[in-house]
């Protein structure tokens, strides 16, 4: 059974066209996925006792109209599979007639935070989640290639309130970054994240964009090249 809650648009959650943006909607996904995990006992203070800890490895979402401000919301998800140390995870986001706005898919791996590897899953890790068919939704890889061809943008540090309580970037906090390049009035129907390295308190992150006509591309990379994150965004 998919866990779901209601909200509405607020005030903070949008963007300059009063319009839920892009790192709001992965937020809600994520708020609406650590509620199931704490609803069924596996919750932050469970995993953190055993030294483990969902990380997320890659988003796919599909975006059919980002809400207004205001707007009343339904945010909805499930997983199908688990496998080795692997988690797969629908995503729905609904508006109060029940049309989708938004539909994700997305990869976890279960961590042990101590040796920083993947740990295998035992039942008792996954025993109080009903899992669901997945959603159909259009196929994509994984992986993400960062194209050749980029622009330098101006480098920050990581501050702590880019910090989760992982001590390191949340998930979310990639696209907003990601989202101060993407040119005004560019409306992505798919938003593909790739998630490579963790960044912690004040590492550098140096940002290198793409622009095609259909296709924006930012990887938000360390100061030798490597990516922590690859966001695309597409029409």
């Amino acid at each position: 059974m998919a866990y779901q809650f209601e909200s509405r648009v607020r005030y903070s959650e949008t963007g300059l066209d009063r319009k839920l943006t892009h790192s709001a909607i992965i937020d809600y996904f994520q708020d609406c996925s650590t509620f199931q995990s704490e609803a069924c006992g596996n919750g932050i203070d469970y995993l953190k006792g055993k030294s483990r800890a969902w990380m997320i490895l890659s988003w796919q979402i599909e975006i059919a109209r980002r809400p207004l401000l205001g707007e009343r919301i339904t945010v909805k998800t499930w997983p199908y599979e688990f496998k080795a140390f692997y988690g797969y995870r629908n995503f729905t986001l609904q508006d109060e007639h029940g049309t989708y706005l938004a539909k994700a898919n997305s990869i976890w791996a279960f961590m042990d935070m101590e040796s920083g590897k993947p740990a295998k899953l035992f039942p008792e890790n996954i025993s109080g989640y009903q899992m669901e068919p997945p959603l159909e939704m259009r196929s994509f890889p994984r992986k993400i290639q960062v194209p050749q061809e980029c622009i330098r943008m101006d480098s920050f540090p990581v501050a702590r309130h880019h910090l989760d309580t992982n001590n390191h970037v949340n998930n979310g906090q990639y696209i907003g970054m990601a989202e101060e390049f993407l040119p005004e009035g560019f409306e992505a129907s798919v938003l593909r994240v790739e998630y490579r390295a963790q960044a912690k308190l004040h590492d550098v992150i140096v940002p290198m964009v793409h622009r095609e006509e259909a296709s924006f591309t930012v990887s938000l990379s360390d100061e030798a090249g490597k990516p922590y994150a690859i966001v695309v965004y597409s029409r």
